[in-house]
């Protein structure tokens, strides 16, 4: 096999220097930057590739903020991701993977990982954001692994437990989690995946027998890419429209039995095999489907809504629309919990790529030695950004996984707390699981030929996470959930009185005419006085990183909210002009992700003393910053929100930021806190650094010895 590595890193020039350090305040605005030349960079720095920097990082304060509220449970099950037996092993026939998944699962039991989140009563600890922090760790171990014990506990488990009552919880908890009942979550069907309102499955309700019949009327309305539905689920929930008294009261959950003690299906039951997967073939996805099914009346997990053995139906929830998606907010958990699993494989995966990427040589230096690649200025772009994103992302979740907690304990659990856990769920599960695909195909092509082989792990979390971002809501869909709650909070701000409204359009008038006219140009083209550094010092306020990032959300909903409010009451143009916004609300919708973010970041460094330590995270954050304002350029300079010197002194800065955080990536990689037995990659674990050190020591002897041939031209300096 060729080695790719070098596509990154031609061989001309040297590699990149860095800079030295600058003092930080302790509201993270850097301070006593040095001065910068037209590059914006300073003019003399410190060696990037040598191993030695004046910069040293609380590495413990750094790796506890990342471990966040529920360290010690991410610890437990770190430690318990060590063993072999939960390791995937790349290449497996998927019907052997998908036994050693079932026997993995067994092995949580037994070591009491999955009990947290569960009632005492049933051997758990209500220690719900715990739950979520220990299940993310178990992704270093085995994606199918952990996506299996989601689909038992954290789907099966969870809407008996949050969607069903006491007389539900005493009959069917038990085997769940126990896992002498393995089971599956039925919502999915064949022809509606993120609508499920509109599935077609139905749940009709018998008072002669005081049975509900569960039937799938057509193809299109069997429940599909269903785990553990193939060959391991014994009871499924199953999601299907309620049906009493000729009254459709739309999706609720039902419990199921699927199969005997034999695994056969029982009667009216059936089923098939999704076979081989692009990824997750640990996990035995199928599809199912139901004739006629009679189960008991009891059978219905009715928080939200019964059925009386007359046949009333009742709910505390008088709205169909409102309850609907009470239970479905119920669920949330499963959306959280991926985005703290895609931040988790992009940590194991830049610790590969960049690992690698110091040890691995390739082309003359100026001294004629062979550099590393992340000396290269290129391969340094490729990845710290990256790194800086994933810290991001990482504060994101820790504040998610609060936020979480706070709903499913009790503590705050309210209708709009509610609502907030929803939209910071759909959010940031959208950025950080397209993220994880970006982060890791990088890494992978970052490390060449090496990076292709499954020994290294890249190529299996990447097939792995793919699906992440499609399941649990689909991203684009889930973005438009956020975007609907953007517009629903401008639509509150906006006036309802026409006196009002007349100033409120004058006021947006006016700033879109600043925007066209120049004027906020103007007043950065005075501020900085045709001088890069002086527009760099501004860049790296965060006050004017959050005007930016906040302008920019602010900015588009108005805009999209301005026209859908041009429709007045007219829904037919409403629904037209919203659908022909859809692009534009979505890339609102991630701007409101990665403004979230920033804010996270921004929050994390106020547990940070004055130091060493707090510079490198505001480098970091800053990378983050800019990284975001130079991928949305083209928008700014349209919008007449950075001069056209800012916009190059955006990039010009993040070459800056990258230099300094090149010789403290060691120790950065070192806050992740993951061990040799997590990583499992030969290339980041010490091969090619044997490799390297062998070569250098061959070339050193037949030097010494005159044994090396004259050069018919020598490599030029």
């Amino acid at each position: 096999m060729v080695d790719t590595a070098s596509t990154s890193t031609p061989n001309t020039g040297t590699p990149s220097t860095g800079t030295p350090s600058t003092g930080v305040t302790s509201t993270g605005t850097t301070t006593g930057a040095p001065k910068a030349d037209a590059a914006g960079d300073t003019a003399a720095g410190t060696p990037v590739g040598g191993t030695a920097t004046d910069v040293r990082i609380d590495v413990d304060l750094v790796a506890e903020l990342l471990l966040g509220r529920w360290a010690e449970d991410r610890r437990i099950s770190r430690r318990l991701a060590l063993d072999p037996a939960m390791h995937k092993i790349e290449g497996m026939p998927y019907a052997d993977a998908r036994a050693r998944t079932l026997d993995q699962l067994r092995i949580l039991v037994d070591a009491g990982a999955i009990q947290r989140p569960y009632p005492t009563e049933f051997g758990g600890q209500d220690n719900h954001g715990g739950n979520l922090a220990a299940f993310e760790e178990l992704t270093t171990a085995d994606p199918s692994m952990q996506i299996k014990a989601g689909v038992q506990w954290g789907l099966f488990g969870s809407a008996v437990h949050h969607l069903g009552t006491e007389r539900n919880h005493r009959e069917f908890l038990p085997g769940i989690v126990s896992f002498e009942v393995p089971g599956c979550f039925a919502m999915t069907e064949t022809g509606h995946g993120s609508d499920v309102q509109s599935i077609a499955t139905r749940a009709t309700y018998d008072p002669e027998t005081q049975e509900f019949e569960i039937h799938t009327p057509f193809r299109g309305a069997w429940k599909d890419y269903i785990g553990n539905a193939a060959l391991h689920g014994r009871a499924a929930v199953v999601f299907a429209k309620l049906v009493t008294q000729g009254v459709d009261h739309g999706v609720h959950a039902f419990y199921v039995p699927l199969r005997d003690a034999d695994g056969v299906f029982l009667p009216g039951v059936g089923g098939e095999d999704d076979g081989y997967k692009g990824g997750l073939n640990g996990i035995d996805n199928g599809r199912l489907h139901f004739d006629h099914v009679r189960i008991p009346r009891t059978n219905l997990l009715n928080r939200y809504g019964d059925v009386a053995e007359d046949g009333t139906y009742s709910s505390p929830i008088a709205s169909p629309g409102r309850r609907f998606f009470t239970m479905l907010g119920t669920l949330v958990q499963g959306r959280v919990s991926l985005d703290g699993a895609a931040v988790v494989a992009q940590k194991v995966g830049l610790q590969i790529a960049l690992t690698y990427a110091m040890q691995r040589r390739q082309f003359p230096t100026g001294d004629g030695s062979e550099g590393v690649l992340l000396d290269y200025g290129r391969h340094q772009r490729r990845l710290i950004p990256r790194l800086a994103t994933v810290f991001a992302q990482s504060f994101a979740h820790e504040k998610l996984v609060r936020t979480f907690d706070d709903v499913f304990s009790g503590r705050e659990d309210t209708p709009e707390r509610r609502e907030v856990l929803e939209t910071q769920a759909a959010a940031f599960k959208s950025m950080s699981t397209w993220s994880a695909l970006d982060t890791l195909q990088e890494c992978r092509e970052a490390c060449g030929g090496a990076g292709f082989l499954a020994e290294n792990r890249l190529t299996g979390l990447r097939a792995d996470l793919d699906v992440y971002v499609t399941f649990e809501g689909d991203n684009t869909v889930l973005l438009q959930l956020v975007g609907k709650r953007l517009l629903t909070e401008f639509r509150a701000k906006a006036p309802k009185d026409a006196a009002s409204t007349a100033k409120f359009v004058a006021a947006a008038a006016a700033s879109k005419l600043a925007d066209a006219s120049g004027l906020r140009r103007l007043g950065q083209t005075v501020a900085d006085r045709g001088s890069l550094a002086a527009s760099v010092t501004d860049l790296q306020d965060p006050r004017t990183q959050r005007e930016l990032l906040q302008g920019r959300v602010d900015t588009m909903v108005a805009q999209i909210g301005m026209r859908l409010a041009s429709a007045g009451k007219d829904r037919a143009r409403q629904a037209l002009l919203l659908n022909r916004s859809q692009h534009e609300l979505i890339e609102a919708s991630k701007a409101h992700a990665e403004l979230m973010q920033w804010d996270a970041f921004t929050e994390a460094l106020d547990a940070v003393p004055d130091g060493d330590t707090k510079r490198v995270l505001v480098w970091l954050r800053d990378l983050f910053a800019l990284g975001l304002l130079e991928q949305h350029l083209e928008w700014y300079l349209m919008n007449g929100r950075l001069t056209a010197q800012r916009a190059r002194a955006v990039s010009a800065y993040i070459d800056r930021l990258i230099a300094r955080v090149r010789p403290v990536v060691p120790q950065l990689l070192d806050t992740f806190g993951y061990e040799p037995g997590h990583v499992r990659a030969p290339i980041a674990l010490g091969a090619e650094q044997a490799r390297q050190d062998e070569a250098r020591a061959w070339f050193a002897a037949e030097a010494a010895a005159g044994r090396l041939p004259e050069q018919e031209k020598k490599p030029r300096p």
